[in-house]
C-alpha cells in the first residue's frame, strides 16, 4: 500500500489505471480510426463519442474504456484515495496487430485470378489517469500572451487636438466663467394669494354688466333663429294616434294564436 502524504505536503495522489484487450475481431487500421478520436478526451466525453460513432470497432472500445473506469475507482478504493471517476481522462490508448490464425480464404477474381484473404485480429490498450492534464501548445501561447499584456500594459495615446477643437473649447470655457459671474436668478415659485372680498364683488359687477348689441345685429339674429327652428319643425315627422296603434291588430292577433297554443 503507497504511503499516504503528511498534512504539510502539497503533493498530489495520482491514479491511474491500464486495461488490454486482446483478439479483437477487426483490422488494426479500421480500429485505429476509432481509437484515435478518444485520445486526449475526458472519459466522460470520450464516452459519448464512442456511443455516436458508426463503426464496428467503436462499441468494444467503449467496453475496454469502461473496464480501465472501474479498474482505477477499484484501485483508489484499495488505496484509501478518493477521486472522482469524471476527472480521469484517457492518457494513451493504441491498437497493435494480431495474429491472422491461418484463417487465410481466397476469393475469386476476374479473369480467372485469385485474391488471398486474411481474416485479421488487433490488440486494444487503454490507459485513464487523473494526473493533471498537460497543456496544448495553443494554451500556452495564449497564457504567455496574457501574462506579457500584464508585466507590459498598453501605452496610451495622446491625441492632439486641432485648433478649431481648441477654439470652441475655449469658448465654452469662457461661456461657464460670465455664466458663474451672473447673479442667480430667483427661481423660487410665488406662494398663491388668496382673493379679497372686494376684488370677488368687482369681479361679479363685472361679469353682470351687460353686453349693448346694435339693433341691426339683433334683429338678423332673432331671424336667424326663426327660421332654423322652423327647418327642424319641418324635417321632424308627426305621428298620429292610427299610426300609433298601426300594430295593434297583429299584436291582438298573435296574443289569440299564443293562448290556443297554451289550452291544447
Amino acid at each position: 500500500m503507497p504511503r499516504l502524504p503528511s498534512a504539510n505536503c502539497n503533493c498530489q495522489l495520482i491514479m491511474e489505471a491500464i486495461v488490454k484487450r486482446k483478439y479483437l475481431k477487426g483490422s488494426p487500421r479500421k480500429a485505429r480510426l476509432v481509437i484515435d478520436l478518444i485520445r486526449g478526451a475526458n472519459v466522460s466525453r470520450a464516452l459519448s463519442i464512442l456511443k455516436f460513432t458508426d463503426k464496428r470497432a467503436a462499441e468494444p472500445i467503449a467496453q475496454c474504456l469502461n473496464s480501465a473506469i472501474a479498474n482505477a475507482t477499484y484501485k483508489a478504493e484499495q488505496d484509501n484515495i478518493a477521486i472522482d471517476p469524471d476527472d480521469l481522462w484517457v492518457n494513451k490508448c493504441f491498437v497493435d496487430m494480431g495474429p491472422t490464425k491461418g484463417r487465410k480464404r481466397m476469393r475469386p477474381a476476374p479473369q480467372g485470378r485469385a485474391f488471398r484473404e486474411q481474416r485479421h485480429y488487433c490488440h486494444i490498450t487503454i490507459q485513464v489517469t487523473s494526473e493533471e492534464k498537460p497543456k496544448t501548445e495553443k494554451e500556452l501561447k495564449a497564457e504567455a500572451a496574457k501574462a506579457k499584456r500584464g508585466i507590459s500594459p498598453k501605452k496610451e495615446k495622446k491625441t492632439v487636438a486641432s485648433p478649431e477643437v481648441k477654439a470652441q473649447v475655449k469658448k465654452v470655457q469662457d461661456h461657464l466663467a460670465e455664466a458663474e459671474d451672473q447673479p442667480i436668478a430667483d427661481t423660487s415659485v410665488p406662494t398663491p394669494v388668496e382673493p379679497t372680498a372686494q376684488a370677488i364683488m368687482a369681479t361679479a359687477d363685472e361679469a353682470a354688466e351687460p353686453i349693448e348689441e346694435t339693433p341691426a345685429e339683433t334683429a338678423e339674429a332673432i331671424e336667424a333663429a326663426g327660421d332654423a327652428e322652423v327647418a327642424d319643425a319641418k324635417d321632424v315627422e308627426t305621428q298620429s294616434t292610427e299610426a300609433l296603434n298601426e300594430t295593434q291588430p297583429a299584436d291582438e292577433a298573435q296574443q289569440k294564436i299564443n293562448e290556443d297554443l297554451e289550452r291544447q
